[in-house]
This record gives structure tokens, sequence and C-alpha cells, in this order.
């Protein structure tokens, strides 16, 4: 894990206090910058959002679909816990918490919009940093990238039916131009321009080619996702300071939903007798999240002051360290999950430590 990874909850951390400070200095640069939309998208953000997105779909190796039939049980699960279960739970995690029980300590005119922004959270599973939640606990690199492709190609379809659909159900109107826009602009596009790279990089330097251009990506990709958190905070500053708690309650939908979705994929993988280096992966692509998108689209569709975009940005905040508590159970749970009948005949594939 790298030291801008590790340390992620830190960054955003102090990407609030610059925020709210930038924010409180400079209102009418942000102001400017948040009014520079066409169909409602942010074409600022925009630019950033591509920038953050892009490096990650380019080490996506779109070949590596013919991997997928080798561990099926594995993809199954994936598939029905990120687009059959994990979208639904967050939605009641999200009515319940948010829409009911937390509700007189919120302020009443952002309710539908923070169930929104954890809507929008719960259907976007994790892209990239599951690379490294799969290598912290040994899983199989050609299985992680299989799913994450698999994963990709059902976001590109699924995603803006399944977000209209809950949204819908919680009685917020759903601006289907813009959510339709937002997915072209934040998935459809990037996933486009990114073959594109990979394609010419490869076929031009190869794979040290494709790692150079990856290199010079990735710090781009970083500040990117620095400044679009400091224009966050910088429009939410006045709301965090009047009621922080807000902050607090957001996180606690979200941190249960990790650990739900966890350990349906965990178990199901057991279940299915697959093997433990598979069922790390599997498990934890759905417990994270595609923040980058879901903090893209709630900006697009709801606007930077609103409490679907904070809501977003809360779930960047908790990521890093709940999911390090994830790595550790799958790691530390690995002898139990063994024990499994169904897994005793294939064992003997696992790499040894």
């Amino acid at each position: 894990m790298s030291t801008f990874e590790r340390y992620l909850t830190l960054w955003v951390a102090l990407c609030i206090v610059a925020g709210i400070v930038l924010g409180s200095v400079f209102p009418s640069f942000f102001q400017a910058v948040g009014s520079a939309e066409i169909a409602n998208v942010n074409l600022p953000v925009a630019v950033l959002i591509w920038l953050m997105i892009i490096p990650m779909l380019v080490k996506i190796d779109f070949g590596s679909l013919g991997q997928v039939g080798r561990h099926w049980r594995g993809i199954s699960v994936t598939l029905v816990v990120n687009w059959a279960i994990k979208p639904f739970t967050m939605a009641v995690m999200a009515w319940f918490f948010i829409g009911w029980m937390f509700r007189p300590f919120l302020p009443s005119e952002q309710i539908d919009s923070y169930i929104a922004g954890l809507i929008l959270l719960g259907a976007a599973p994790c892209t990239a940093m599951v690379f490294v939640w799969s290598n912290l606990t040994r899983g199989d690199p050609l299985f992680t990238l299989s799913q994450v492709t698999v994963n990709d190609l059902v976001m590109v379809v699924a995603f803006a039916p399944i977000v209209a659909l809950l949204l819908g159900i919680s009685a917020i109107t759903v601006p289907w131009q813009t959510l339709l826009l937002s997915v072209t602009l934040y998935i459809v596009v990037p996933v486009i321009i990114a073959q594109i790279l990979r394609y010419r990089m490869l076929a031009g330097g190869g794979e040290a080619g494709l790692q150079r251009l990856l290199a010079k990506l990735q710090p781009l990709s970083i500040v990117a996702l620095l400044a679009t958190l400091v224009m966050l905070f910088a429009f939410q500053g006045q709301a965090i300071l009047a009621a922080p708690i807000i902050i607090v309650l957001l996180s606690v939908p979200i941190i249960i939903q990790t650990y739900l979705i966890f350990g349906i994929g965990y178990i199901a993988n057991r279940v299915a007798g697959e093997t433990h280096r598979i069922a790390g992966p599997s498990s934890l692509i759905g417990a994270s999240n595609f923040f980058e998108l879901a903090v893209a689209v709630a900006i697009s569709l709801f606007g930077f002051n609103s409490g679907a975009a904070l809501a977003t940005v809360v779930g960047v905040l908790i990521e890093v360290p709940v999911m390090l508590s994830l790595v550790w159970i799958v790691n530390r749970s690995k002898a139990w999950y063994e024990i499994a009948p169904a897994l005793s005949h294939r064992t003997a594939a696992e790499t040894p430590e």
C-alpha cells in the first residue's frame, strides 16, 4: 500500500481543514467554481474526476475476462452481493438510520439528500483499492483482475437503473438527463479513454511503457482527489462547523453496511466452496466503494452544497481504517475458513505462506 493510500483518512482530514479555511477566505471563487455547469454537471469536477478515475481504469485488462470461468463461484458471489444485495441494504440502512433514528439530530431539509448520497455510495462497488486489499490478504491476482473487469462492465449498464429505482423509492425526484449524463461522463467515457491509452502504450512500449504511463498518471490522480475534496469541504464547511455530529451520524450506516456486506460475501464464498485466495478479494470488493464515482454523481445530481455530496465524502473518510480491519479478519480467519468440508479437496491449490 502506498503512503497516500495508507494515510488516506489523514489526507481527508487535512482536506476538511483546508477546504473550510479556503471556503471562508475565498467564498466568491468557490461560488464561481460551483456555477460552472452544463446540464447540472460541474465541469471543473468532471475534469478532476477523469484524472482520478482514468489511471485506475488503465490498469484493467479486459482480456482477463477469459479467466472468469475458472472461478465462476467467486465471480457469482461478487456479482450477486455487489448488484443484488449491496445497493438495497445500503438504502435500508439509510432509511432506518438517517430517515428515522437520527432524523431529530440532522437538518430536516437535508435528510433526503443524505439518504441519496448513501444510496449512491452503496451502488458503486470498488474498482481500484480492491487490488490493495487483495494483495494484503494474498488474494489471487488473476481473479481480482477478472472480477474488477466484470464488475466495471456491469456498472456501465446497472448503476443508473439501480440508483434511479432506489431514489424513486425514497421519493427523491430523479433527474434522468443528469443521471445518464453522469454515467456517460464518469463511467463510459473514462473506460473508453483508459482502454485506448492502455492499447496504445502496450502496442508502442509494451508492459514497461504502460507502467511508465501509470507512474505519470498516478500523481495526477492523487492531486485530483485531494483537490475535489478541498472543494467539497469549502462548500460544506459552514454546515460541518455548525453540526460536526453530522459526520459521525452519517458514518454509522456506512460502517455497519461495510461489515455486513463483507460478512455476506465471505461466508457465501465459503459455502460455495471457493478457496481462501478467492474469498478475500471477492468479499472485499463489495465492502469497499468506488467513492470517486459516488462523489462525482452526487455533485452532478445534487450540487456541491448538498447533503448527498457530504455523505459520499464521509465514505472516503472511513474507507481505509474500516477496510484494514476487514483485511485483518480475512487473514486471521484463514484456518477457520479452510475447515469447511467443501474446501477440503481444494486447499492444495492455495499458495503456501
